[in-house]
Parts: C-alpha cells; sequence; structure tokens
C-alpha cells in the first residue's frame, strides 16, 4: 500500500527505535494497540514495550480517520474491539480487517462458553448496526482445530473478518 501512495503505519512493540520513516509513505512505531491506554503510575515492565488505545494513537499523531486497519492482536482483539466501539473510534475506520482467535474467550473476557459468545456475538451485531458489512471471511486451516478450547471438526482457532463500513466518505 505503501509503495502505491498510501499513508501506511505499522505498530510493532518488538522493534527497537520509537519511530523509524522508511521510504516517503511508511512509518514503523514502536507500539501495540491495547484495549486500554498504560496507567501513568506504573513503570512499563519492558523497555521496548509500549501500548495504547488506537483513539490515543490517532490523536496523539493527528489523524482523523483510517482508511484500512489491518489487526492481529494475539487474542486481545476482542476487548480492543469493545474499546473502538464504545469510544466511537470504530466509526473512524473505513475497512476493518481482524484475525479473531477463537480458541479461547481472550484476554480478561470471562464466563461460561455461552456467555463468551453471545459477548462475542454483540460486538459483531454492533459493528452491523454501525452500518459494517462483512465482505470477506478466511478460515485458517493450518490453525488446530478448536473452538472455546474444544476440539471442533472442520473448523478453525482463527479466521480473518473483513469489514466495510456503508457510511464512509
Amino acid at each position: 500500500m505503501a509503495n502505491n501512495g498510501c499513508e501506511v503505519h505499522r505498530f510493532d512493540p518488538s522493534i527497537k527505535s520509537a519511530h523509524i520513516h522508511e521510504g516517503q509513505h511508511l512509518w514503523y512505531h514502536r507500539l501495540s494497540i491495547d484495549w486500554r491506554d498504560p496507567n501513568p503510575a506504573i513503570a512499563p515492565h519492558k523497555l521496548h514495550s509500549n501500548t495504547k488505545k488506537l483513539g490515543t494513537i490517532l490523536n496523539e499523531f493527528g489523524h482523523q480517520k483510517i482508511d484500512v486497519l489491518k489487526a492481529d492482536v494475539e487474542s486481545a482483539e476482542w476487548k480492543i474491539l469493545e474499546n473502538l466501539i464504545l469510544e466511537d473510534v470504530v466509526e473512524q475506520i473505513g475497512q476493518l480487517v481482524i484475525e479473531v482467535h477463537i480458541h479461547w474467550p481472550g484476554f480478561e473476557v470471562s464466563g461460561n462458553d455461552s456467555t463468551v459468545v453471545r459477548y462475542w456475538y454483540s460486538l459483531l451485531r454492533e459493528l452491523e448496526l454501525k452500518d459494517f458489512r462483512l465482505f470477506h471471511t478466511y478460515k485458517d486451516l493450518s490453525k488446530p482445530q478448536m473452538f472455546l478450547k474444544k476440539e471442533a471438526f472442520n473448523a478453525s482457532s482463527c479466521y480473518t473478518l473483513s469489514w466495510v463500513n456503508t457510511r464512509w466518505k
């Protein structure tokens, strides 16, 4: 995308420098997106680690919108999606491509299986109510066939869901 003139920001907490500008349109940032901002009273536990809510990052960078957000946040996606919806940040996104993991509830998601599934469904339903439409799905068959720690035939523990915001301008 950067090679075609799009401004691209990649967040990777493992890079050594805080910000790297590579090429005309590509930036790397030593950040990862989270569902909460860090508590300023608690020192970061890793020297090269920094997490922030996407809304905070947008404000700090002076950005008003994101044309395409692609996220693989390793089982934090449900809480991050909840935060994006609750803080109306999702409305600033044109396309949302997110990898979801269903082999366990996810970070800070608890309850019995039906409660967890209702929570997941409520988030996906909220996206639809905000006029996001699912246009593509991908089932990663190389991942274990698990659903909430149970084997599930012809399933995957990992799916990529691609949504478009039909209100996007």
